[in-house]
């Protein structure tokens, strides 16, 4: 973003293992599946960003916009629209850690890269816990980007949504990862606050550490998501926040997605399995019409 912006950190969704889910099965609401979730998706190792904007930060991906969303800024905001373009079923979800400052900065920004023409209202977002639209419907009305911000005022102000009065969210930081326990961050309700139908999982280093990502990213990252399971009255994620998403041992992050969006579908313990069960249910359909 220029530096006139005084660019917003921005956590991204991917959608490189959501796509199969949906494919075999995108008649649920939205926030019935659960999304791989890019903390600090600008935060890139060695990129060459061409903008005038100083990353004053760590490093905690290390594949650009465009990977992370087929396998932000002016410039980083277009490859954003380019992919939904490129992409018509997809849905995208940005998380605005929200530090600008100017009245209407961030909406000018947005309507420049072209990103206004998938939006999603805020006045279609669900109240009290609700849930949202069906995903097939998002797609069919083009409404594929949801946009959440930090400062609370921008919901009045520019129709841009107050994170925090639709979503729960655990600590981030070392403090998030500590085993047994998923305490909401100061800003959140609680996590079993059922008023907010999103649930975003943080599962990250307070410094990004590439090099224990592995292990960050594998079994405890399962266990975490079990204890936040439970923490949030027996709700999953819909969001997994890492860094270095690629790594792990294993499956890693695409694996607990997997699992995740398996148990949310149809009672699995593996995504892969719904549509085996789905054949499955149509045949003793089949046997019990006949």
């Amino acid at each position: 973003m220029h530096a006139t912006y005084c660019s917003p950190t921005i956590w991204i969704l991917i959608l490189t293992k959501i796509h199969l889910c949906m494919d075999q099965n995108n008649s649920m609401p939205f926030n019935r599946y659960a999304f791989l979730t890019t903390h600090n998706s600008f935060a890139i190792k060695r990129e060459e960003a061409g903008t005038e904007a100083i990353h004053i930060t760590f490093t905690n991906q290390e594949d650009s916009i465009t990977q992370q969303l087929n396998g932000p800024a002016l410039d980083t905001l277009k490859e954003i629209e380019a992919f939904m373009s490129s992409n018509p079923s997809e849905i995208v979800t940005l998380i605005l850690e929200d530090h600008v400052e100017t009245p209407n900065a961030l909406t000018r920004v947005l309507k420049e890269a072209g990103l206004m023409t998938y939006w999603f209202p805020l006045s279609s977002m669900p109240k009290k816990g609700q849930d949202w639209p069906l995903v097939k419907d998002m797609v069919a009305k083009n409404q594929r980007l949801i946009v959440f911000t930090s400062m609370e005022h921008k919901q009045q102000t520019e129709g841009i949504a107050y994170q925090w009065n639709f979503m729960v969210e655990n600590q981030y930081g070392n403090h998030g990862m500590e085993p047994g326990r998923c305490p909401n961050r100061n800003e959140s309700a609680p996590m079993n606050d059922h008023s907010k139908s999103l649930i975003l999982v943080n599962h990250f280093r307070t410094i990004p550490l590439r090099l224990m990502a592995c292990k960050d990213n594998s079994e405890e990252l399962i266990e975490m998501l079990h204890t936040c399971h439970a923490a949030a009255d027996n709700r999953w994620a819909n969001f997994v926040a890492v860094d270095y998403y690629k790594r792990s041992d294993g499956g890693g992050v695409f694996k607990a997605i997997d699992t995740l969006n398996g148990d949310l579908l149809c009672g699995c313990a593996d995504v892969h399995a719904c549509k085996v069960q789905q054949i499955l249910d149509l045949r003793l359909l089949c046997i019990h019409l006949l």
